[in-house]
């Protein structure tokens, strides 16, 4: 039980408080030598009544203590980052296989869209020990994705996408917080995350299907890239078109004209979809048009899905 925090309900929550753990140590660590040092000589050293006679000593420098005293807060500080690092890395980097849960916030809600084309408003539903991606972006201003019991915070900008992810190992009512003020109704921006355990997650899962929602998203994805006029410059199976095959093209390292490379990640493709000739592939000329303004965010999200998807 956490004195000082929300409970902690995953494993990256436990690494989090066990870095701030560890920093606090050291700093108290060196705070009671400090000002225990201090008081000592205040006390050891304090001025003689008139007439006593002082025997403060002739101080001079010592360099194996001063050499001792940087050496060691430099080895401290040089741990503090790699532990910090190990646990950032393993905070931005979500399990192979992990489920993508789409999220848009907008003044003042959340809306959650999962991959077979469900989706809710202001809560969002899971499995115990189930690891899911959370990809997310703004339609208006900048929000905040915040989770106290999992020690995770996420900026949400407009026109980008950003993501975290969560592994819950135990189920519970979790909150999920606005952190970015965002207008008058920034307050009451909140959602919920519902972690449930096997059983009552596939009978809610069932009772969803029996409703018959919408389509997968990446079904939505592949519709809108038909009628976009997307496939007639694309291929799906790997075939040379004009443009460069969308299969494969998910998670790998594409190479421009000029030399420079990047992963085609979820950002890459929305910026290439918006402005398609700043940067182009290596061996295609530039002759995509750009779709800004003739796709919503939403459609974007779905054509990425359905890439993502052509493995």
């Amino acid at each position: 039980m956490n004195l000082f925090m929300a409970e902690e309900a995953g494993r990256l929550a436990r690494e989090v408080d066990d870095v701030f753990l560890f920093i606090l140590l050291v700093a108290l660590f060196f705070f009671i030598i400090t000002q225990g040092a201090l008081i000592y000589f205040a006390v050891r050293y304090r001025r003689k009544s008139q007439g006593e006679e002082a025997d403060t000593p002739y101080i001079t420098g010592n360099r194996a203590l001063e050499i001792v005293w940087v050496v060691i807060p430099s080895i401290l500080l040089l741990a503090i980052f790699a532990y910090g690092y190990v646990v950032f890395r393993d905070i931005r980097t979500p399990p192979s296989g992990a489920t993508e849960i789409n999220v848009t916030a907008r003044q003042w809600l959340f809306a959650f869209n999962y991959p077979d084309g469900r989706s809710e408003i202001n809560q969002v539903h899971l499995q115990v020990g189930k690891a899911v991606k959370f990809i997310m972006t703004s339609s208006d201003v900048i929000h905040g994705f915040y989770l106290p019991e999992f020690r995770l915070k996420q900026d949400i900008l407009p026109g980008s996408y950003n993501y975290l992810w969560v592994q819950p190992d135990r189920p519970g009512r979790f909150d999920i917080f606005c952190t970015q003020y965002c207008g008058t109704g920034h307050s009451t921006m909140r959602a919920v995350m519902i972690v449930m355990n096997e059983q009552e997650y596939r009978e809610w899962a069932a009772g969803k299907e029996e409703k018959g929602e919408a389509e997968p998203l990446w079904e939505k994805g592949k519709e809108l890239a038909e009628k976009s006029g997307c496939m007639a410059c694309h291929s799906a199976d790997g075939s040379p078109k004009i443009g460069p095959t969308w299969k494969g093209l998910f998670g790998s390292q594409v190479i421009f004209t000029d030399g420079t490379s990047a992963k085609a990640d979820e950002q890459y493709l929305k910026d290439y979809i918006i402005t398609p000739n700043i940067k182009v592939i290596k061996g295609f000329q530039p002759v995509m048009p750009s779709f800004k303004g003739m796709l919503k965010d939403d459609d974007i999200t779905a054509i990425i899905s359905y890439i993502k998807t052509l493995k």
